[in-house]
């Protein structure tokens, strides 16, 4: 069981930058990555990046360029890193972990991109 809370969402204009946060705690020994998913209203929840605690990354075209995941050296802490935000990066925002016997989530945090 890995309980994860996440922070730092809020309001930001078009073309500004947000950082998230993900705090994890419980059983995170067997974590193998960390990432990020967002759901925009109205759509249904999608991938956006992944950061391995091995140190790859992989991110959603829509996001190359823009945004970054990070682990801290604990390695119980994820970011997202999220600059030149647009409208369409509006959404909840949840951070996941993933393991070999599956994953957990966060309960999200808004992150809102006013035009």
């Amino acid at each position: 069981q890995v309980r994860l809370v996440e922070s730092g969402g809020g309001l930001v204009q078009a073309g500004g930058s947000l950082r998230l946060s993900c705090a994890a705690s419980g059983s995170i020994l067997d974590i193998k990555a960390m990432g990020w998913y967002r759901q925009a209203p109205g759509k249904q929840r999608e991938w956006v990046g992944t950061r391995t605690t091995a140190g790859g990354t992989n991110y959603a075209d829509s996001v190359k360029g823009r945004f970054a995941i990070s682990i801290n050296n604990v390695g119980n802490t994820v970011y997202l890193q999220m600059n030149s935000l647009k409208p369409e990066d509006t959404a909840v925002y949840y951070c996941a972990t993933f393991s070999s016997v599956g994953g957990s989530w966060g309960q999200g945090i808004q992150v809102t991109v006013s035009s």
